[in-house]
């Protein structure tokens, strides 16, 4: 047979030679390419399966749902009250009832009694929790107590019984890229497990991996809403966290979860059981991050510790002997190497305990001993306080573009300052003073500079004058507003 005058045999013929021409000069630009598809080994410690890991611990995995009962706020009585109104409706002289909402979340089973972990924004304000198990029986919890610092709560099943429960492994022993697996009840569906890895650690100052009391550990297994609560696992079937919250641009899981480690876990919880709460040490003092210009300025070699800006009047760190300006750099012997670190130190230390304190003072390293007192309701162990007050860009005529004024009566009123508190006002303030890139502004009072007590201009004068004659570029003040106190590290390279 032909084709246009060309015998099918010669087409063929013609086809297969293209092809090898091909082959011939394609095989210069591939010289390792063979025959057979690319494969790869699975890499070392990559399960085959995770079937096994997730049918062992999932009897202790459970659902947790809650019923809640909120009173109206003010303003929606308010907004209630106005709605009536507009119908020519009084509104009732009786309380009105408690909204009431349902919820769900999941948790585990941690002893063989029937204690389960779950989140504290899971049980808040519930009037009613009850436990789904793995095979689908539904039994009453009660609340043990919970921690709302560390979005942690501890349950305990009514029915008297034995439970299987999983054990805690090392969430420190992590690497990101190491396997893990989540198990929960996501949406109500329960015994749902997704496998992901270790994707990040919290380190401490990073706002999106920490709190206040913790780092977090970043997985990318898929949680979604009712995995709160619930357990992630490593290899060998210990919870190395437990997963609290996901960042999603969605609402759904883009997979960017976070869960506490299981040693913050382990140890909040056991208190709760033992105690029914957490109480955690308190200092009365605010602090700081000490930065590399701040350590430049007092002269000391690395840029860790805390800085104390403020120390609260009758509290335990004033009875202690601890002061205004002290870097805080050991607590017990263990390194703290940012305010993070010591906020957690410190709030993980038994109330009334004796604890040494090691720190720096006027840049000589000594040590202490702190009687840490019980954090009263309503304050937090840290806090940062951020100066701000006038906006005038009235020049000053002294150094580093500052006037200033000595403190007077009116001024301490003020800025609640003590009767015998040393130093100075500012009256004006040029906007090109490094004072004023940092933040601070007219009506504030400069109190310390690199710890001499700035009772005069010339104090201030002579730090400046001895900073560059040592070929440092920064001095350390004490800045004081009506927030409070603030350690700034203010530039004076470019001020000639």
């Amino acid at each position: 047979m032909k084709l246009f005058g060309i015998s099918r045999n010669a087409m063929v013929a013609g086809l297969v030679g293209a092809g090898a021409m091909g082959a011939i000069l394609l095989g210069p630009q591939f010289p390792n390419a063979d025959a057979n598809p690319i494969t790869l080994e699975a890499p070392s410690g990559a399960p085959v399966s995770f079937a096994d890991l997730i049918e062992q611990v999932s009897p202790a995995v459970v659902g947790v749902r809650v019923r809640t009962e909120m009173q109206l706020t003010d303003r929606e009585l308010s907004q209630r009250e106005r709605f009536l109104e507009q119908f020519g409706l009084t509104p009732p002289e009786d309380e009105p009832e408690p909204r009431e909402g349902r919820g769900q979340g999941s948790g585990f089973f941690i002893t063989g009694e029937g204690h389960i972990v779950t989140n504290n924004h899971v049980v808040d304000n519930a009037v009613e929790i009850e436990i789904v198990t793995d095979n689908g029986s539904v039994l009453e919890a009660e609340l043990v107590g919970t921690d709302p610092e560390t979005d942690l709560a501890v349950l305990k099943v009514k029915t008297e019984g034995t439970y299987p429960f999983v054990d805690f492994g090392s969430s420190k022993q992590l690497r990101r890229g190491d396997w893990v697996v989540a198990v929960g009840s996501p949406l109500g569906f329960s015994g749902t497990a997704t496998a992901g890895i270790v994707s990040a650690l919290g380190k401490p100052g990073d706002l999106r991996r920490s709190q206040q009391y913790t780092d977090y550990l970043q997985i990318d297994a898929a949680i979604n809403r009712g995995n709160s609560g619930g357990p992630t696992f490593d290899m060998n079937g210990r919870v190395v966290g437990v997963n609290t919250w996901i960042a999603s641009t969605t609402g759904g899981s883009i997979g960017l979860g976070f869960a506490i480690p299981s040693e913050l876990v382990d140890q909040v919880t056991s208190t709760l059981i033992d105690k029914g709460k957490v109480s955690r040490g308190w200092l009365g003092v605010t602090i700081t991050n000490v930065d590399e210009d701040m350590a430049d300025a007092v002269g000391l070699k690395d840029a860790k510790g805390a800085i104390v800006t403020r120390v609260t009047a009758g509290s335990p760190a004033e009875d202690s002997g601890l002061e205004r300006g002290d870097i805080i750099v050991k607590i017990n012997g263990q390194s703290v190497d940012d305010a993070t670190i010591t906020t957690r130190v410190v709030g993980s230390l038994l109330a009334g305990s004796e604890n040494e304190f090691e720190l720096y003072r006027n840049g000589k390293r000594r040590t202490i001993d702190v009687k840490v007192g019980e954090r009263p309701n309503g304050l937090t162990a840290n806090g940062l306080i951020t100066p701000n007050g006038d906006d005038s860009d009235e020049s000053g005529d002294g150094p580093l573009g500052v006037s200033l004024t000595p403190l007077d009566e009116e001024a301490r009123e003020r800025l609640d300052l003590d009767r015998d508190e040393k130093g100075m006002v500012i009256t004006a303030l040029d906007q090109d003073s490094p004072l004023y890139e940092e933040g601070v502004r007219v009506g504030m009072a400069i109190l310390d500079v690199n710890y001499k007590k700035l009772d005069s201009i010339e104090v201030l004068e002579q730090e400046l004058e001895e900073a560059r004659e040592n070929g440092r570029e920064n001095l350390l003040m004490a800045i004081h507003s009506e927030r409070g106190t603030v350690f700034l590290t203010i530039d004076v390279s470019e001020d000639e």
